[in-house]
């Protein structure tokens, strides 16, 4: 009897406990339930471009096309993205927005506004997929992007519950991470975890560590190539902490930086460069004029020599009486050779000698760093330098991207009002005709007509900066001024630049005779750039000079920096008698004008740098054209 009620009442215990459950399953499903319609009912999608909002997606993206020329759906069939692409397109076009950056072409505009007004359909849309290969899109730019969970819509739903299985996750775990340690069971949980996760669309960003796929908030500003690209994920303590970790850090990057440094530092060990450097007396004899004929702004003074090479004008610097002369150099066997030389001219200076009474009288110091890693191998007071001298100029000015450790030299160790040599640059810019090309060449070989090849080589030059000499009287427009540079003043972030210039045809390149110049028509294959680095009278009291590469003066080792349009525009007088409904840039409406947007900026691809050039034409009726976007990269 005991026993039996002892069974009834546990009977009755499980069964209350049984219904509670069951009441507070109810209850919590439907608070879900109510939870979800909430926000279904409160979602609002962000344009990608502007601040509207819209309550669906597929109004949203239908807003995007008609409006920004952003077609969504299109380009996902076009470059057959899938979910994780699509996501990454989405976080992609938000970062470059943000930073006034046209997605699909890379231009920099200087305001949201400008963006607005420059946004056009899109191009190179291959190039923006290369770029989707970077998992740093998989983070949310934005907090709480509706639109990253959404995009799908009710006609593809069939399609993203179908399309993701083990197979397509596994692909990814092994493009984005590679863990050996991993064992089958793991796995299968990080994929049925991600799986669900997926489904559930939860408003996190999938990232992948140490071969686990984790959800985690975004919380870190990303930067990329001086870019500030917007929010990154912040790893939790236990995947910082965890060893395994393979994904790309930091660490990888510095390493790859390093290797780059390593093989432009070892270029420069090759005695031919250096030879060729000295032998431009273009170069030389600006650099020993302003250090040997400004007696006031050297003598006794203390200088640093960025990038010293051979030694050259560390030499110039003691013989015009300096102090002392920190000679930088941070290939290994250009400092031992600059040491050398030093010596055998009796420049060196040696704290040993200094230290023994061996009366050295040299007061040049040899030291083999990167000036960014200087304090490492050598102590020097900061801003404790008279002068800052440096032949840093490369292709277009900015190649090679030594003006930044100028610059860091400069406000590191650089005295306040201390000279820097030289302490102005300039770009300049003009437009080639027919005899900058290779077709003149190609038109007559030994008599014979071989156009079809000078046709093809143009064509390819249109895809490649071309570093050759221009001849003065090849240019068939002004040159005008792209973008100066004071580098006494000027900030780091200021080597990226986005700068317009205009450019009208040359009278005396369309015409052999004044009469008949109005109705002459000249072609423009593409643009020149040159520079100009000054040594002012700001510093260089006694005597100023100017180091000039243009296409007017002796050529230097700099050459020009040449790119192609895609096709050659007709040019001439604003006087020009067009006819009827010709496109600007032919022969019957030759364009009066050019109209160029040249952005300059460094590369993703360390000491490299990318050039765009937006080009458009002004017709003599004030008829307007403008061609595709071409993208250059300097490498």
């Amino acid at each position: 009897m005991e026993k039996n009620l002892r069974q009834t009442e546990e009977t009755n215990r499980l069964t209350q406990e049984e219904d509670e459950y069951e009441d507070s399953l109810e209850a919590w499903t439907e608070e879900e339930n109510e939870d979800a319609n909430g926000d279904d009912e409160e979602s609002e999608f962000l344009c990608l471009f502007c601040d509207s909002k819209y309550g669906s997606c597929d109004a949203l993206f239908e807003h995007c096309r008609l409006t920004h020329f952003f077609d969504f759906d299109g380009i996902r069939k076009e470059l057959s993205l899938d979910f994780y692409g699509s996501f990454k397109l989405i976080n992609y076009v938000r970062s470059q927005v943000a930073n006034n950056i046209c997605w699909s072409c890379g231009i920099h505009c200087l305001s949201k506004q400008e963006l607005q007004s420059h946004l056009h359909q899109s191009v190179n849309t291959k190039d923006v997929k290369l770029l989707l290969d970077d998992d740093k899109y998989l983070n949310p730019f934005m907090l709480e992007d509706s639109l990253l969970y959404s995009f799908g819509g009710d006609d593809e739903e069939d399609d993203c519950n179908t399309s993701f299985d083990k197979e397509e996750i596994v692909r990814d775990f092994c493009k984005v991470c590679i863990d050996d340690d991993d064992d089958d069971d793991d796995i299968a949980e990080e994929i049925e975890y991600a799986e669900t996760s997926y489904k559930d669309r939860n408003k996190s960003v999938m990232t992948v560590s140490n071969g686990r796929l984790s959800l985690a908030n975004s919380s870190k500003r990303m930067t990329d190539n001086g870019m500030d690209h917007g929010e990154s994920v912040k790893p939790s303590d236990s995947i910082t902490n965890d060893k395994q970790s393979r994904v790309y850090s930091a660490d990888v990057v510095e390493k790859d930086i390093k290797k780059i440094n390593d093989s432009y530092f070892g270029s420069y060990g090759s005695f031919g460069i250096h030879r060729d450097m000295i032998s431009d007396k273009i170069r030389t004899d600006a650099y020993r004029e302003a250090l040997l004929k400004n007696p006031s702004l050297l003598n006794g003074a203390v200088v640093m020599d960025v990038g010293c090479g051979t030694g050259i004008l560390s030499l110039f610097a003691a013989q015009a009486g300096a102090s002392r002369v920190i000679a930088i150099e941070a290939s290994e066997k250009m400092a031992t050779v600059a040491t050398q030389i030093a010596k055998d001219n009796g420049l060196w200076w040696s704290k040993i000698n200094t230290e023994g009474s061996n009366n050295s009288t040299g007061v040049i110091e040899v030291v083999q760093s990167m000036v960014e890693n200087l304090d490492k191998s050598i102590e020097i007071q900061p801003h404790s330098v008279d002068i800052l001298v440096s032949e840093w100029m490369g292709y277009c000015l900015l190649y090679e991207s030594m003006l930044s450790s100028v610059l860091f030299a400069r406000d590191r160790w650089l005295k306040p009002g201390g000279a820097i040599l030289p302490d102005t640059a300039t770009i300049f810019v003009a437009g080639f005709g027919k005899g900058g090309t290779s077709l003149p060449f190609w038109e007559n070989v030994y008599g014979f007509n071989m156009s079809s090849i000078g046709k093809e080589v143009v064509e390819d030059a249109a895809k490649f900066p071309i570093i050759d000499i221009v001849n003065h009287y090849d240019l068939v427009t002004n040159s005008a001024v792209l973008q100066s540079f004071d580098i006494a003043t000027m900030k780091p972030d200021e080597v990226d630049f986005t700068a317009s210039a205009e450019l009208e045809a040359k009278l005396d390149s369309v015409a052999s005779n004044h009469n008949d110049m109005e109705q002459k028509v000249t072609s423009c294959y593409g643009i020149v750039l040159w520079f100009e680095t000054a040594f002012t009278s700001r510093f260089c009291k006694e005597k100023s000079t100017v180091l000039s590469t243009s296409p007017y003066t002796p050529k230097t080792h700099w050459s020009q920096t040449i790119l192609t349009f895609q096709e050659p525009i007709a040019m001439a007088s604003s006087k020009f008698t067009a006819e009827g409904s010709a496109a600007v840039g032919t022969d019957g409406c030759p364009a009066s004008k050019l109209v160029l947007r040249i952005s300059i900026a460094r590369s993703t691809q360390h000491r490299c740098i990318d050039i765009s050039l937006e080009t458009a034409g002004v017709g003599v009726n004030g008829q307007k054209r403008s061609w595709s976007v071409q993208i250059f990269n300097l490498s």
